[in-house]
C-alpha cells in the first residue's frame, strides 16, 4: 500500500504534467480528486481513533476522581452517599421503606436507587456535570453509581438501617462482620446464568461496597450484548472486561467500571478516625 509520501509524489507529478497543457482535462481533474480523497481518508480515520482513545482516557480519569471522592466522603461522614436518581438533579436520593413508610435519611441510609442510580456529583462536589447536575463521561453521558444495600441487622421489618449508607452503619455492623460477608457487590469477567459468577475463574471481586461505571461509547446494551445488560439489570452482579466487538460471543462490550474493596474503604475511614 502506498504511503502518504508516495501519494504526494504522484499528485505532484500529475500537476507537472498538466502544466504542459493549457488546462486540466476532466480525466486529470478526476484523478487528482481521487488521490486527494484517499489522502484525506487516510488522515481522518486515525484522527477518529485518537479522539475515541482520548474519550476513554478521559472517562477513566473521571472514574478515578469519583472513586477518590467517594472514599473521602466516607472518611468524613462515616458512610457512603446514596446514588442520585433521575429526578434528584445530581444530589444523593433517599427513598422510603416499603414496610414502614419511613422516609430515608442519613440516619437510616434508605436510598431510592441502591443498584440503578447515578453518581451524586452535586453531593460530592464533582465536575464536569451536565445541565442537570450529573457527572458525565467522555461521551457526555451520565456516570452510573451503585452501592451495596447490605443491612446492619438481619433482614426483618423494619428493613433499615443500611450498613454502608447510614451514618455509623459500618461501625455498628463492625468491620469483622462486613469482612466475613460472602458477597457484597460482585464483579464477574462475563455474564453467567448462575446466581453468582459461576466458575471461580469468572470472579473478579465479591466484596465491592460500591461500583462506579460508564456505559461507554454505545451508551446502552443492545442486541446480543449480554455482558453490558448485566450492568443494568438492577441486581448486585456486574461484568467488567476488555472492550469487545458486536461479533464477540457475548456481544458488544465497551462499559468502563471501577470500584474499591471494603479493605480500602476501611483503611481510609480508620485513618480519618470514623472507624472502628
Amino acid at each position: 500500500m502506498l504511503n502518504i509520501r508516495a501519494w504526494r509524489c504522484i499528485v505532484q507529478k500529475q500537476l507537472r504534467l498538466t502544466r504542459q497543457h493549457e488546462g486540466f482535462s476532466l480525466v486529470e481533474m478526476a484523478v487528482v480528486l481521487v488521490i486527494v480523497g484517499l489522502l484525506l481518508g487516510g488522515l481522518i480515520m486515525p484522527l477518529g481513533s485518537q479522539m475515541e482513545q482520548q474519550r476513554i482516557a478521559e472517562t477513566k480519569k473521571t472514574l478515578d476522581v469519583a472513586k477518590e471522592a467517594l472514599l473521602n466522603f466516607a472518611a468524613v461522614n462515616g458512610r457512603l452517599p446514596c446514588p442520585a436518581s433521575t429526578t434528584s438533579s445530581g444530589a444523593e436520593s433517599f427513598g422510603t421503606d416499603i414496610t414502614s413508610g419511613t422516609l430515608g435519611s442519613t440516619s437510616n441510609g434508605i436510598c431510592s436507587n441502591f443498584l440503578d442510580g447515578f453518581l451524586p456529583a452535586v453531593t460530592l462536589g464533582l465536575s464536569p456535570v451536565d445541565s442537570q447536575g450529573y457527572l458525565v463521561d467522555g461521551w457526555q453521558r451520565r456516570i452510573r453509581y451503585v452501592v451495596s444495600n447490605e443491612l446492619v441487622t438481619t433482614p426483618s421489618p423494619p428493613n433499615f438501617p443500611y450498613a454502608f449508607t447510614s451514618t455509623n452503619g459500618m461501625r455498628v455492623k463492625t468491620m469483622a462482620t462486613i469482612a466475613g460477608l460472602p458477597n457484597l457487590l460482585t464483579v464477574c469477567r462475563a455474564n453467567s446464568v448462575a446466581i453468582d459468577c459461576g466458575a471461580a475463574n469468572n470472579t473478579v471481586s465479591r466484596q465491592a461496597p460500591a461500583i462506579i461505571f460508564s456505559l461507554g461509547r454505545n451508551g446502552l446494551a443492545t442486541g446480543n450484548a449480554v455482558d453490558e445488560a448485566q450492568n443494568l439489570d438492577n441486581n448486585s452482579f456486574f461484568v467488567s472486561h476488555e472492550m469487545a466487538a458486536a461479533t464477540a460471543p457475548n456481544g458488544e462490550y465497551d462499559d468502563i467500571l471501577t470500584w474499591f474493596s471494603i479493605n480500602t474503604l476501611f483503611g481510609r475511614m480508620m485513618t480519618a478516625g470514623t472507624l472502628p
